[in-house]
């Protein structure tokens, strides 16, 4: 440090080229580039928007489908493999995971994210994070924070509350960070209540750091940057990408006048120091599996396979029965879409279709049913498959979204699948009652009007390379599927929570819904959906029994009550009483995947903190467990509900009390509850129950000023030397629990 040059520091602080850092005396360039389902690297410095070719590797499952295998083990092992690959091609930092939540099913990114729930998202990107680091390649947390949506993404300012801030937002990020210390965290684009995220230092300093004592480096979004020295001050060590050299000249000048503290710049430097002594330490352990490893592709259909969610399947018509004639229809058979559009675009090593997969089981007889060019005809594409419906026993029928209907940069309008394709569905469930809909998709689609026409459904996201391979697997039963939905899949979009409010009004968006965001709206209004967060079926039965809770823990066991092995989910969820604020239905506070035999059973255990129990108290500006009984509930998922048991937390330790405190804090004090109470019952209102409930939420200095109060409200100060006094409050709390 002390041999850099000032203009040397200021060079560092922002990058060299599109994906690599700037090198200095002793501290050598990082090459950074684009996941997080695949290393992404493009040779010779890539093109203007770095959305070119790139060098092959494996394409794992895209985070909505990944998300569906509610399967941490799994992840932290795909994340295993890609910080394998990243070393093997020079790559120091792969720049994922995304754990932004689902606001809404219209972001046009919601393939790379992976739920609409903090704590399946914070879970699965921990385990992402410590697979890819367990390699010695850095992790960037992205995008940090109330990146929610594609439109106007790098002008708009999400104008959201802090209580839902902490509650939905921030979460997964909190859980990355102080599990696992990603070695960078990403700033997003957007504004967040006015102020650039790269320009936040109550979000980069304050929470990052100080309270979540974040150790690592901080990099802009690719562009994120508008002024670098107040984003320097924030707490941005890393602005991309390189070359800027206005940003340099303005860190230069500012720290001559005055402006920046050379001890800001100082620090951002010893951070980008500090990693790229971890990514070479990193790059010389070791040598990586080659990106083209059958271990790597068979994994990445393992993942596949756990990604899929069997939504429906009446009269058990799936696994399929080879015995019938088989009917492949839908071009995303034979020409699968892998990955979402964009920045995460995978050169994938190989890819397999459904089609061969398929057809190296049973011989079957194929049709497009549609084309992905909009320009062609659909009619004599339709005819053609349903004269092969005709002829087939059973009907795997293939429909997805195009490539162009969801990708970063934009986001959707509309649930809904092409018009073609739904009815060619329509014709094809006509034709032959035995038809299973396979759909491919990154973002949640409608399955209105057909949904009931079809006796079987497969929520098959986007699966990657291997996808093809791995939907063969499942339908016909070699492995039998066991995903669990990662966000609800609404009736209309009319009935999302965020509707009203999305994608905002020019550049801004106001998270009008707070804290009711997914299942989280839906269980709290009754809000009916076609299938909600967490539901999932499989090839055999479960069941639950001897629910134990107390507020450290939970345990149930789970049987295999069917006649195959098969793999559930056990979702714990707590439901909050709901006197004073206004809290979910239910929340999701746990979760497990487990494997088991026919007829096995096993206790499953969870840990619970006051976290589990606790709301975001604003005035406080902390966490706060509020007493009164909670229901501690396991579920098939959010909506369906097999066992609770109710636990009682005490209430949280009164603070102090002061005239500024609500008459509410007076009557729910300890001591100054029962008094205030008597003295009431002598004011002649007629109504005093009506009277304390109309004055409760009043500051006790403005209730004091009201005439014809009475002399017992006005002595006040005595009542708060009582309330204060430890010894007399302890007295008080023991005889109102007894």
């Amino acid at each position: 440090m002390q041999a850099l040059t000032l203009e040397q520091k200021a060079a560092l602080v922002v990058g060299a080229s599109f994906w690599s850092t700037a090198s200095a005396e002793g501290i050598p360039s990082v090459v950074v580039t684009d996941g997080p389902h695949g290393v992404r690297l493009q040779r010779g410095g890539g093109d203007a928007l770095g959305i070119g070719d790139s060098v092959p590797a494996t394409c794992f499952p895209p985070a909505a489908g990944l998300a569906s295998s509610w399967n941490p083990a799994l992840v932290e092992r795909v994340g295993v493999a890609l910080g394998d690959e990243s070393r093997a091609e020079g790559v120091g930092v792969l720049l994922g995971p995304g754990v932004n939540i689902k606001r809404s099913p219209l972001c046009g990114r919601n393939f790379e994210y992976f739920s609409e729930d903090p704590l399946l998202s914070g879970e699965l990107g921990a385990a992402w994070v410590r697979g890819v680091q367990s390699r010695g390649v850095g992790a960037s947390l992205k995008h940090f924070a109330a990146n929610n949506q594609e439109t106007n993404r790098m002008t708009v300012s999400a104008e959201v509350d802090e209580r839902t801030l902490r509650e939905i937002y921030l979460p997964a990020f909190e859980r990355v960070v102080t599990g696992e210390q990603p070695w960078t965290v990403m700033c997003s684009y957007n504004r967040i209540n006015g102020v650039a995220a790269a320009e936040n230092r109550w979000l980069l300093t304050d929470v990052l750091r100080d309270e979540w004592g974040f150790r690592g480096l901080v990099v802009s979004d690719w562009g994120a940057v508008e002024h670098r020295v107040p984003a320097l001050k924030a707490g941005l060590d890393l602005e991309m990408p390189g070359p800027q050299s206005d940003s340099t000249a303005a860190v230069v000048a500012a720290v001559r006048s005055g402006e920046l503290d050379l001890a800001v710049l100082d620090a951002a430097v010893r951070r980008v120091q500090h990693l790229a002594e971890r990514a070479w330490t990193g790059s010389s352990t070791g040598g990586p599996a080659s990106a083209g490893s059958a271990g790597h592709h068979a994994l990445a259909r393992e993942a596949a396979t756990e990604s899929m969610v069997l939504l429906r399947n009446e009269g058990g018509l799936l696994p399929i029965d080879t015995a019938q004639a088989i009917g492949v229809i839908g071009e995303f058979a034979r020409t699968p879409r892998i990955q979402g559009a964009g920045s995460s675009q995978v050169t994938a090593t190989r890819v397999d279709s459904a089609l061969d997969a398929i057809s190296s089981i049973s011989p079957v007889e194929f049709a497009p049913g549609y084309s992905l060019d909009p320009r062609v005809a659909p009619e004599p594409l339709i005819a053609e498959a349903v004269s092969v419906a005709r002829r087939s026993g059973t009907v795997l029928l293939f429909v997805g979204l195009p490539a162009r209907d969801e990708s970063e940069g934009y986001d959707r309008t509309h649930l809904d699948l092409p018009d073609a394709q739904v009815r060619l569905i329509a014709e094809v469930a006509a034709a032959n009652p035995r038809t299973v809909v396979i759909l491919t998709n990154g973002g949640v689609v409608s399955l209105e009007p057909w949904h009931d026409s079809v006796p079987a459904i497969v929520e098959s996201w986007l699966l990657g390379q291997a996808g093809g391979s791995a939907l063969a697997d499942v339908l016909f039963g070699r492995v039998a599927p066991s995903g669990r939905l990662a966000e609800s899949i609404p009736l209309r979009l009319q009935d999302t929570p965020a509707f009203l409010n999305f994608p905002g009004d020019g550049d801004t968006v106001r998270y009008g819904e707070g804290i009711f965001v997914g299942y989280r709206y839906y269980e709290t209004v009754d809000r009916p959906v076609r299938y909600p967060f967490g539901h999932g079926l499989t090839y055999t039965t479960f069941a639950y029994s001897d629910l134990v809770a107390t507020p450290k823990g939970a345990s149930v066991t789970v049987t295999n009550t069917g006649s195959r092995a098969g793999a559930d989910v056990v979702q714990l969820y707590i439901s909050a009483p709901t006197d004073g604020v206004p809290v979910p239905r239910r929340e999701l506070r746990g979760f497990e995947k487990i494997s088991l035999e026919p007829s096995e059973a096993i206790r499953v255990h969870f840990e619970l903190e006051n976290r589990a129990f606790s709301h975001w108290d604003v005035s406080r500006k902390a966490w706060v467990v509020a007493g009164g009984r909670y229901s501690v509930e396991i579920g098939r998922s959010a909506h369906d509900i097999v066992a609770s048991q109710t636990v009682e937390l005490a209430p949280p330790r009164v603070g102090r009390l002061t005239l500024d405190s609500r008459v509410s804090d007076f009557l729910g004090h300890p001591v100054t509850g029962p008094i205030l109470a008597r003295a009431a019952s002598g004011v002649d209102d007629g109504d005093n129950a009506n009277l304390l409930e109309m004055v409760a939420s009043m500051p006790m200095r403005r209730l004091m000023r009201f005439p014809g109060v009475g002399d017992s409200f006005k002595r006040v100060g005595v009542l708060i030397a009582l309330a204060n006094n430890p010894v007399v409050r302890g007295v008080a709390s023991l005889l109102r629990r007894r």
